[in-house]
């Protein structure tokens, strides 16, 4: 399973205040803490600036990367935006996000032909969001190919389905698993991710209903996920579905993580 940390992202109001003051200690620290808790990708996110955004994430990743070498998951619908932040990244960063929608598009496919980009595929067009299962993977199959044909890697693309609240519709839970399980199988090689935490939006007992939806996706195929890596019990339920699943050789990553305890809560 691929991490992305999400935790440096200016919605966050401690994160939004973070960037405004230029405060690099506590930045630092929660890259710091994600990697040491298993974040493969930290996630900078400036996306509340307006007209700021560019030179805000420019200055977050290079602050990230001061202090950590896990490299960034560079977060902005703005092209501008990645451009500046890639210009000062080290090593290959991940992409988030290209879509079907046309301005996204056709804005960031030219930084992101031919690299070595990691690079999450929204399953979105100007269309709107889709709702079923075989709307989303339309969609994905569309944005499979036409990366495919720019030169980026199949084994570089991760597929999100776009998780959508529960509590909105009741079907949105099952028409999610049910993507993932059709992506996965349809085109071999390529990956899925997503932010799961908005399945549960507006319930109560937030983490039990995420903790319980990441173990679902997991058993259809899921294998990168944007979290909080120091939630230790959704990380503890990532390994353990990841075993219980058969992808985890072994069980070493089980036994490695039983050895470090993390199951220790």
């Amino acid at each position: 399973m691929l991490i992305v940390g999400e935790l440096i992202n200016a919605s966050r109001t401690q994160i939004g205040t973070a960037i405004e003051n230029q405060d690099k200690d506590l930045i630092q620290q929660i890259a710091k803490e994600q990697s040491a808790n298993g974040a493969d990708f930290i996630d900078a996110n400036a996306g509340i600036f307006m007209g700021k955004e560019a030179a805000y994430l420019k200055w977050l990743v290079t602050t990230i990367q001061e202090a950590v070498d896990t490299p960034c998951c560079i977060d902005s619908p703005d092209p501008k935006a990645i451009e500046a932040a890639l210009a000062v990244h080290k090593g290959s960063p991940m992409i988030n996000s290209i879509s079907m929608e046309k301005e996204r598009y056709d804005a960031l496919m030219p930084i992101i032909a031919g690299t070595d980009y990691k690079v999450v595929a929204l399953c979105m067009s100007d269309a709107g969001m889709p709702e079923t299962a075989e709307a989303r993977t339309s969609i994905a199959e569309d944005l499979i190919n036409s990366l495919v044909k720019n030169n980026v890697p199949l084994e570089n693309i991760y597929v999100d389905p776009l998780v959508q609240p529960l509590s909105t519709n009741d079907s949105y839970g099952a028409e999610f698993l049910a993507s993932i399980e059709m992506i996965m199988s349809r085109f071999p090689g390529v990956h899925t991710i997503c932010g799961l935490s908005n399945i549960s939006y507006g319930l109560p007992e937030r983490m039990l209903l995420n903790q319980t939806f990441m173990v679902m996706a997991i058993t259809k195929g899921l294998d990168g996920a944007i979290v909080n890596p120091l939630d230790k019990k959704m990380m503890a339920a990532i390994v353990t579905s990841e075993t219980l699943a058969g992808k985890d050789e072994w069980c070493a990553q089980y036994l490695q993580a039983y050895r470090q305890k993390r199951f220790e809560f």
